[in-house]
Parts: structure tokens; C-alpha cells; sequence
């Protein structure tokens, strides 16, 4: 089986979020992410003014980049992002709820 066929959740209902402070870009989420929800990407100076200064402090070792959720639509709520993520900077959160 493969890991798309392991994922039985209804597409759009869950979405990963991505925690700004814990995530270090080591893109291990968007590796096993079958329905290519997650991409990394740089941060811009808006979601850099929402962390603290240690996550900034650690995002600017980390080259100013992060995981972020790009096809939230297509999550399958697999959780194979969270259990991939080194750091537990991701979790799934009511999709319908976000927005």
C-alpha cells in the first residue's frame, strides 16, 4: 500500500498548521507529503513580526526559511507531515475553521 493510499481522511477538511517558532526548514514534511500540501519558502517580514525572538533568531540561522502550507485543499489528514517534522512544529487543525 502505498503512503497515498494510506491516508483515508476527506480532502479539505484538515489542513497542517505551521507553528513559526519550532519549524527549521529541514523540508522532512514536504518529503512525505503525498498530496504536495507543504512547500519550503522564505518568510516575509509580516509572519517574521508574528514570532518571538528566539524563532526569529532561529529562523535567520536557518536561512529565513520555513515549511508553509500551499494546497491546503488537498490534505488528506494522513498526519504524515506531523509525524515526519524533527521539530513538532506541525499540527492539523479543522480545515473549514481557518479560513
Amino acid at each position: 500500500m502505498s503512503e497515498r493510499d494510506a491516508c483515508a481522511g476527506t480532502p479539505g477538511t484538515f489542513a497542517p498548521v505551521v507553528d513559526r517558532n519550532r519549524c527549521e526548514a529541514r523540508a522532512d514534511c514536504v518529503g512525505v507529503c503525498p498530496y504536495d500540501v507543504l512547500e519550503i519558502g522564505r518568510l516575509s517580514a509580516q509572519d517574521k513580526a508574528g514570532m518571538s525572538l528566539l524563532g526569529r533568531l532561529k529562523s535567520a540561522a536557518h536561512k529565513n526559511r520555513q515549511a508553509f502550507v500551499v494546497n491546503p485543499d488537498a490534505c488528506d489528514a494522513c498526519n504524515l507531515c506531523v509525524d515526519a517534522c524533527p521539530e513538532k512544529a506541525i499540527t492539523l487543525k479543522p480545515f473549514r475553521l481557518m479560513h
